[in-house]
């Protein structure tokens, strides 16, 4: 947002080169020659009377007058970058609602879904941004998010939507044709799916762990195939090469619509603090838009955990 904020190049170049401590490199960032950082960062040591960097040959460090410039400089982007913000939100209007959430939860749940918000809604027009970085409300163009964590957001209201539950899933091809599953050893017949997922001492479960919760405890992982992310798993279940485990949530669809199927009832969750959570500030809970979105998001989530007695 500093980027596009008018009047504001001598202090990004500052910052910059104070963060860098390295002209060139600032200039990579900035898009300037080191040149033209080091023409900058002379134009305002002339003009204050002051010297902000010591040069040497190979190095360049601030000075004690420049950390105190530098510290406001970069405040002070901080401040007009967050005005900024809210400033273009105004602007926006109030018939916009930005959404910011991973790729996995928009295509597997909220895009199918969203036609019957435009309905129910039709003054307020979704606008999506997909990532999987964590937003800044305050300056980045967003009005709600979607995300999973443990729920600790300050600053922000935070609804739990779902737990993650965990269960095998395949292509009714596959069930029909494949070797038979009758019981839970069956699946070593099988290629067998999963994501490696670890934060904070807590693991995404993995077909060991689903195994020994079905009292199976001499499981042989050689033919599991390891996934980056759920999508990729999953896929490998719609296109009958797996046996996968997946999210309950994030294949409601898939199996309400018969594209996959339960083999087994068995799940396991991942540890209780973590969910998918709506958050958005606790300045805009009141936002008609945001009371709009979060009840309606909030009535789709209790219908999909109704399908499923794990919940």
């Amino acid at each position: 947002m500093a980027a596009l904020l008018p009047g504001t190049r001598a202090l990004r170049t500052l910052e910059a080169a104070a963060r860098h401590l390295n002209f060139t490199r600032a200039a990579d960032e900035l898009g300037l020659t080191p040149a033209a950082v080091s023409h900058q960062i002379k134009e305002i040591e002339d003009q204050l009377g002051i010297v902000l960097f010591t040069r040497t040959s190979r190095t360049i460090r601030l000075t004690e007058a420049g950390t105190v410039l530098v510290e406001a400089a970069t405040d002070a982007l901080d401040l007009l970058g967050r005005a900024a913000m809210r400033a273009r939100k105004m602007a926006r209007g109030t018939e916009f609602l930005k959404v910011t959430l991973d790729a996995q939860f928009a295509a597997k749940w909220l895009m199918r879904r969203v036609e019957d918000f435009r309905k129910q809604r039709p003054g307020i027009e979704l606008r999506f941004d997909i990532a999987y970085g964590l937003r800044d409300f305050d300056l980045d163009d967003v009005d709600v998010g979607i995300r999973f964590g443990a729920g600790k957001y300050p600053g922000l209201c935070a609804h739990r939507l779902f737990d993650n539950i965990i269960i095998p899933v395949c292509s009714p091809g596959l069930l029909a044709s494949g070797p038979p599953l009758r019981e839970p050893r069956d699946l070593f017949q099988h290629t067998l799916a999963h994501i490696e997922w670890a934060r904070q001492g807590v693991t995404w479960p993995n077909w060991r762990m689903w195994m020994a919760a079905a009292g199976i405890n001499d499981f042989d992982d050689s033919r599991t195939v390891v996934f980056g992310t759920s999508t990729d798993a999953v896929q490998a279940a719609l296109d009958g090469n797996a046996v996968a485990l997946a999210d309950f949530a994030m294949v409601a669809n898939d199996l309400s619509e018969g594209r996959l199927v339960r083999p087994f009832e068995l799940s396991i969750k991942v540890a209780p603090e973590y969910a998918y959570f709506l958050v958005y500030p606790k300045a805009t809970v009141d936002d008609p838009r945001i009371v709009a979105f979060r009840e309606w998001i909030l009535e789709e989530v209790a219908r999909t955990r109704a399908t499923d007695k794990a919940y």
